[in-house]
């Protein structure tokens, strides 16, 4: 079948929407879906700086949701049938120890099914006008397009009353963020949280941690995120504040039990290891492109540092969560989005790198019109 694809070529060049064809029926335990929306998430745009690791040309997207409308039938993973609305989420082997072990975010296939373009086994599914391939699926997905073919255990049903157009970022980055805060740390009441970075995976942290009643400190460079932070629940702090990590240990009475950090920013990391109190933990989601430098004390006291992927979560545990979540008032997500038709997908990608939007989500022509 042929349709509309957002194709980015070079790792310097703009996307281009081309015809694409996808080659391949569903396997068994694959399902193709019909895209409504799919957001655009730093890790899409980090491509342009992955030195080549990540192959080109290729159709990216990774918080796709839409409809199906076919399935390959088969296993046990597979208890979506045509017609189901669906959050796609990252992907994963299934049966590795890790996968088995309900922490698929840690599979040991993770970087080659999500990152790099597939496992080399895989065949090519889409080619472009020419005929020539295009890279295996990005995150199981590749969802800048008007359809995707995915593994059926990457999709989560979700309530067709829902607006599905905008949850596709459940699947990923809102997950990451939400996540972090209520699986890894599993906070609640009377627990501190700081949160470094109000961008949509903070934000999102935020949003759960106001949910879950914890108190929150946010800490960024840009006053309109701050503003948001606030909105959401969060005591704000510019990153520039002259001693960052006392008002950090002032504002949550001794040092925060938690702090996420989503900048890979080494000095705010440090400031944050010295904001908690002992025993407190930070979490790191935004990859460090350089060694980590930590000053002399950070860790003393019991303090940990540790990587978080994906918000540890299974989606299809957590995502339905954050659903209720945002019907019951207390995750408010939709609040971050703007809508891009996927012809701008350009616009939507100079908007985020601006700050201008913290979530873009691009609608096939469909759906945009």
């Amino acid at each position: 079948m042929k349709f509309q694809a957002a194709v980015l070529r070079s790792y310097e060049d703009p996307f281009t929407i081309e015809e694409v064809t996808l080659r391949t029926e569903p396997a068994v335990d694959e399902i193709l879906v019909e895209i409504a929306g799919s957001g655009m998430c730093r890790t899409d745009l980090a491509v342009r700086r992955s030195a080549g690791r990540s192959p080109l040309p290729a159709v990216l997207g990774h918080e796709g949701a839409g409809v199906v409308v076919r399935t390959g039938g088969g296993g046990s993973d597979t208890a979506i049938n045509v017609g189901d609305h669906v959050v796609l989420s990252f992907d994963s082997c299934g049966h590795c120890r890790n996968c088995r072990a309900a922490a698929p975010a840690y599979c040991d296939s993770f970087a080659s099914l999500n990152l790099f373009g597939g496992r080399e086994e895989d065949p090519p599914r889409l080619t472009d006008a020419t005929g020539k391939a295009l890279a295996p699926r990005w995150f199981g997905q590749s969802s800048f397009a008007e359809y995707a073919l995915v593994p059926a255990r990457n999709a989560v049903r979700i309530d067709p009353a829902l607006p599905l157009e905008l949850l596709g970022p459940l699947g990923c980055g809102f997950l990451t963020g939400a996540g972090a805060v209520l699986n890894t740390f599993a906070a609640g009441p009377g627990d501190t949280l700081t949160v470094l970075g109000a961008g949509a995976v903070g934000l999102a942290a935020v949003m759960a941690a106001t949910a879950a009643g914890v108190l929150t400190v946010a800490v960024d460079r840009h006053p309109q995120r701050l503003a948001l932070a606030e909105r959401f629940g969060a005591i704000p702090l510019h990153a520039a504040t002259a001693g960052l990590p006392e008002r950090i240990r002032r504002l949550t009475d001794g040092g925060a039990q938690y702090a996420l950090d989503t900048t890979a920013s080494a000095p705010l990391i440090n400031h944050a290891l010295q904001g908690l109190r002992p025993t407190g933990t930070l979490g790191l989601v935004a990859r460090l492109h350089t060694a980590l430098p930590l000053e002399p004390g950070t860790l003393d006291r019991g303090r940990s540092i540790r990587h978080i992927c994906e918000g540890d979560a299974v989606p299809g545990l957590l995502i339905p969560r954050l659903v209720g979540l945002w019907r019951a008032g207390h995750f408010p997500f939709d609040q971050l989005i703007r809508t891009y038709p996927m012809a701008d997908i350009n616009e939507a990608e100079r908007d985020c790198d601006a700050g201008r939007v913290v979530k873009p989500v691009l609608l096939p022509a469909a759906r945009s019109r």
